[in-house]
């Protein structure tokens, strides 16, 4: 009787099917251009073969120079290549190159000279043995070498009076002086003496900002008064990385070379940590320096990589992964990851199948709807029923009524897990089985905002519902499973109270299924008009307590070990690829709602969930939930995370476990290694399903991702109405 009445009054709430929750109203963010960084990493010309890298230095022209054992090379034609440019210097390799007044000056054995400034600037050395030098702005030099040091003023060299043995790795000109650097000392030119300004330990760089020497050393850097030597600036040593190789000051922070990677140090604990393949040719810092537009030249033992921060709105960069993907990413419709022979290098690479290419391109398939929703680009909307007619042959090539495969190949190409293919009737061509509500979910997910967005005409609508009712009534058929050719339900393919209900309130799945299946029989009642489709989830919601299950809030979501199905201990950890499940379905669920009652309980629903993950700054997360009708979400957190997205998607390796500047947390059930997140470009590259607080991770450059991932909640933004266009 409590059952009937729970449906008599579920029916009451509203006898009409609530239609689709329109956009809201427009309270966009604006697109502003932000600095991008971008890594540019210049290749060795051949010449140059087993090279050894010394000093590097950027003049006011921009132009860059690096010194090494072959010579003076000069990045030319987009490669890192030795300087011919004055024939008098082309086989002489100088000891030392810096930078007065932003000119280029070298030291030669027997000279020291600049080429600029009329090249009147030469000075003879005689027999004096220099091994480095700095000029001041005033074009007066000190000179160091291993037992002596002189200072020149056009056109005398007065001698300093110098301990024997100086042991002086640098020299810098700074704050009107001179000052010499050696691993546990510097010192500075007073009258005619080099007198010691400051004793330590590991010194290994200086820098110089207004009333301040910067000395990085092999555990972190401080500053000291120029007049007194005090230290004005504490040890900073809760950095990225503490052995420090070089400093630059800029006008946003302090750069610092270190021997794994580099960082910007923006404030108290705000850093930008660029290290790996993403952002290096490799971690160790020889050298750095900035160039006058703020982007940062860095040259390591392989070479020299710039990072620039080109300006950029949001909008650029989803044109930029569209362009990517249609250029070099689609594979018969799919949206597919590449696979790279050679790590990072486009040319090696080979467009292959994954475990979940239904899920990946039907997420690519709502990007391009969204789109299309947002700017009625009709190339958007063409691309979005390319990839739709992908997943319809996933429909059709199984031969099972209803039952999608997880991709495709031509027979004998196959790549992902070789046990779970099948040949399809034409034997040109085989298919993955083993589908999961993974597929599933992301292909309604894709359907409905194919529905609601592109769905023009009434053959349209028809194709959309025709695909959909086909796969629902399989499930129905088979008892709410998937079932494959083997005539068994598939591993996770189960939907039925008897699956759903086993698991206990403190295991995700029991929400997370029962939200799935009646999201799947909402759309399906909307786009077929079947009657059967509304019993259905009607049952499901009242007789079989799926309304309960999916309002239980997330906070009863705990450690619940000893509940196996099929060999997985359900409850141990959580499960962040079942975020990017409930979320998309959340949409499903919530805008396809039988009834306007249920659809705020849904809604609720996906806010309990949100302000678990509130933490993560997920751009799709937040949007989802805007799309329920809650725009309280987290969107300054959301743009934070579209813009810090790097442009380079190959998953490279990507180590932060070292990292001094971060607070660990104890290992705890969500995985949650850091008590803060790190920007995107300084994590291991993951889809949405993957563990953002994750601190290493990547496949040594073996594979990259297509950028969806980006596009998704990008044009889901513009859609609703939360991003504005750029003006």
């Amino acid at each position: 009787m409590k059952s009937l009445l729970t449906l008599f009054s579920l029916l009451a709430w509203n006898a009409t099917a609530a239609e689709p929750t329109p956009a809201p109203e427009p309270v966009a963010m604006p697109d502003i251009p932000f600095a991008q960084p971008v890594s540019r990493q210049y290749p060795n010309h051949a010449e140059l073969g087993d090279v050894t890298f010394r000093r590097l230095i950027v003049d006011r022209e921009d132009r860059v120079y690096v010194l090494s054992d072959r010579g003076l090379c000069r990045v030319l034609g987009g490669q890192l290549a030795l300087d011919r440019e004055f024939r008098p210097l082309v086989d002489r390799v100088a000891r030392d190159i810096t930078l007065a007044r932003g000119e280029l000056w070298q030291l030669f054995d027997e000279e020291f000279l600049c080429n600029a400034l009329t090249g009147r600037f030469v000075a003879a050395l005689g027999q004096r043995d220099f091994r480095t030098f700095a000029v001041g702005p005033d074009f007066s030099a000190l000179l160091v070498g291993p037992t002596n040091a002189v200072l020149f003023r056009e056109p005398q060299f007065l001698p300093l009076v110098a301990p024997g043995s100086l042991g002086v790795e640098r020299v810098y000109a700074g704050l009107d002086n001179f000052y010499t650097l050696s691993s546990d000392t510097i010192r500075r030119v007073r009258g005619n003496r080099l007198d010691l300004f400051h004793a330590g330990s590991g010194l290994r760089a200086l820098a110089f900002r207004t009333n301040q020497v910067l000395v990085g050393t092999r555990n972190g850097y401080y500053g000291l008064d120029p007049r007194t030597g005090g230290v004005t600036l504490p040890v900073q040593d809760r950095l990225p990385w503490n052995e420090i190789s070089s400093l630059a000051v800029a006008t946003n922070g302090v750069w610092a070379g270190t021997s794994r990677g580099v960082f910007l140090h923006a404030g108290v604990g705000m850093f930008r940590y660029f290290a790996g393949r993403r952002w290096l040719k490799d971690d160790d810092v020889i050298d750095l320096a900035p160039d006058s537009a703020g982007n940062l030249f860095v040259l390591t033992r392989s070479g020299l990589t710039e990072i620039a921060f080109p300006r950029m709105t949001l909008e650029e960069k989803a044109r930029h992964f569209e362009r990517e993907i249609r250029q070099r990413h689609m594979r018969y419709g799919f949206c597919s990851e590449l696979h790279l022979r050679a790590p990072g290098d486009p040319a090696t690479a080979e467009l292959v199948d994954t475990d979940n290419d239904g899920s990946w391109s039907s997420y690519y398939l709502a990007s391009q709807a969204f789109h299309y929703g947002a700017t009625r680009e009709e190339s958007a909307r063409q691309n979005a029923w390319e990839t739709f007619a992908t997943l319809e042959r996933l429909l059709a090539i199984t031969g099972i009524d209803g039952f999608p495969a997880r991709t495709f190949e031509r027979t004998g190409f196959k790549v992902s897990d070789p046990d779970r293919w099948r040949p399809a009737a034409d034997s040109r061509w085989e298919w993955k089985g083993h589908t999961s509500s993974d597929e599933i979910t992301a292909q309604t997910f894709a359907f409905a905002v194919l529905f609601e967005t592109c769905a023009i005409t009434a053959d349209e609508r028809n194709r959309i519902a025709t695909a959909y009712d086909h796969i629902i009534s399989h499930i129905l058929r088979n008892r709410l499973t998937l079932v494959d050719a083997d005539g068994q339900p598939t591993l996770w393919g189960r939907w039925h109270p008897d699956y759903v209900n086993s698991y206990p309130p403190t295991i995700v799945d029991r929400r997370l299924n029962s939200a799935e299946i009646v999201a799947f029989l909402q759309f399906a009642h909307r786009v077929t008009g079947k009657d059967v489709y509304r019993q259905s989830a009607t049952e499901l919601l009242v007789q079989h307590g799926y309304l309960q299950n999916i309002t239980n809030t997330m906070a009863n979501i705990q450690v619940t070990t000893g509940h196996v199905y099929e060999g997985h201990d359900m409850g141990d950890s959580w499960n962040h690829s079942d975020d990017l499940l409930a979320f998309v379905n959340y949409w499903t669920l919530c805008r396809y709602a039988l009834t306007d009652h249920l659809r705020r309980q849904f809604a609720a629903a996906a806010r309990d969930h949100w302000d678990i993950e509130r933490i993560e700054r997920n751009p799709l997360w937040s949007f989802v939930l805007a799309g329920t009708g809650d725009r309280e979400g987290d969107l300054l957190g959301a743009l934070w995370t579209l813009r810090s997205f790097p442009l380079d998607l190959v998953t490279w390796d990507v180590r932060n476990s070292q990292r001094l500047d971060i607070d660990r947390l104890s290992s705890n059930f969500r995985g949650q290694e850091t008590r803060s997140l790190l920007p995107p470009g300084e994590r291991p590259m993951m889809r949405w399903n993957g563990n953002p607080f994750r601190l290493d991770g990547g496949d040594g450059g073996h594979t990259e991702l297509a950028g969806d991932e980006f596009l998704l909640p990008y044009w889901m933004g513009r859609y609703l109405r939360l991003i504005a266009p750029p003006e």
